[in-house]
């Protein structure tokens, strides 16, 4: 499907982004452990705006307490076992504190993950790009998203070699020097520098992906792919788009 540009825009910017708030009844549970009312995953995978709105709504869970997938079980792994269909894939930093099934509140097979530290897009080669390419081509995934997050450890590093320091042994050197040129294109910029630095790295890593032929760009300008970037903030759950 095709997307109008500005509705999109308008929406990606406030699609992480709703205030917290509270109730007195948690809400009536749907089938499958989700809300009543939550965008579904037929909608979701459908829908690149929807796709959006229900990463949005399960981040709202979890940065609540409220999240209902925390707690997964061998039936629930047993309903996929014979495939998946995930809505979205996420680039995420392989942390162990930013789980993206967690921090968005997802069922067991709705999320495609790839995971490296300080979540590399540019440089990361055909493992990341293939990765990628097969949750577009194969899976149909509506959304991709790039997710940095605070405190993040690779970052720091990088800035410190940026700083100085001595260059880190055996691969985490080139590891770092893929994140050099988001730390040189965030070192005039205002703000904290470690927060310039994650999301100069998010910011380059969609840019990357929105041009990445020969699958992604075309799904990305069609408007059958939404490429997103976004900040896990640790210490509250919420993530802000970049």
């Amino acid at each position: 499907m095709t997307i109008d540009r500005r509705r999109f825009l308008g929406v990606l910017g406030a699609a992480f982004t709703l205030p917290a708030f509270t109730q007195s009844n948690p809400p009536p549970r749907a089938e499958h452990g989700n809300p009543a009312g939550a965008v579904t995953l037929e909608q979701a995978r459908s829908n690149p705006l929807l796709a959006l709105r229900r990463l949005q709504e399960g981040n709202a869970r979890y940065a609540r307490g409220e999240g209902v997938h925390a707690c997964a079980t061998p039936k629930d792994f047993a309903q996929v076992a014979q495939g998946q269909t995930p809505f979205a894939a996420v680039v995420a930093c392989a942390d162990s504190r930013t789980a993206p099934e967690t921090i968005f509140d997802q069922g067991i097979g709705e999320i495609f993950t790839v995971r490296t530290a300080g979540n590399i897009v540019v440089g990361g080669g055909s493992a990341i790009k293939g990765s990628l390419e097969y949750a577009v081509a194969e899976l149909g995934v509506s959304v991709i998203l790039v997710l940095g997050h605070t405190g993040c450890g690779a970052m720091k590093a990088a800035l410190a070699v940026h700083n100085g320091g001595p260059r880190a042994p055996g691969d985490i050197g080139p590891l770092l020097d893929l994140i050099q040129p988001a730390v040189e294109a965030a070192a005039h910029l205002p703000g904290d520098r470690l927060a310039q630095v994650t999301a100069e790295n998010v910011r380059r890593g969609v840019a990357r992906l929105r041009e990445l032929d020969p699958i992604i760009r075309p799904a990305a300008h069609g408007g059958k792919t939404a490429i997103v970037g976004a900040v896990h903030d640790l210490a509250t759950g919420r993530i802000t788009v970049v």
